[in-house]
C-alpha cells in the first residue's frame, strides 16, 4: 500500500490517486482479491516517473549552483593573483627557489 499521498506534491498523478481511492472505497473483498492492482500499478509507475523528474531537476539546480560558486571563486582568485594567476605562479616559483637553497 502506498503511504498517504499529497495531491499538491503529486499533482501529475492525481488521476491515479483518485482511481485507487475509488477502488478501495467500493468493496472490501475487491481489495483482498487484488482487483485494485491495475490502479495500484499505474500509480506506482506514475510515482516513479515523478520521482525521477524531481531528482533530475534537483541535479540540474545543484549543477547551476556549483557553477555559480566556482565562478565566484575564480573571480576572487583573479582579483587576488591577477588574470590567469600569473602572480601565483611567480610566487610559487620563487618559493621553490628559496626552499632549494
Amino acid at each position: 500500500m502506498h503511504p498517504q499521498l499529497e495531491a499538491q506534491r503529486f499533482h501529475s498523478c492525481l488521476d491515479y490517486i483518485e482511481a485507487l481511492d475509488k477502488c478501495h472505497q467500493k468493496e472490501y473483498y475487491k481489495r483482498m482479491l487484488g482487483l485494485c492492482n491495475n490502479e495500484k500499478d499505474a500509480l506506482t509507475q506514475c510515482l516513479k516517473q515523478a520521482s525521477a523528474e524531481t531528482k533530475k531537476k534537483a541535479i540540474q539546480e545543484n549543477k547551476l549552483k556549483r557553477d555559480k560558486l566556482e565562478s565566484k571563486w575564480r573571480k576572487i582568485e583573479e582579483e587576488e593573483y591577477g588574470e590567469d594567476a600569473i602572480l601565483k605562479m611567480i610566487l610559487d616559483r620563487e618559493l621553490k627557489k628559496r626552499e632549494g637553497k
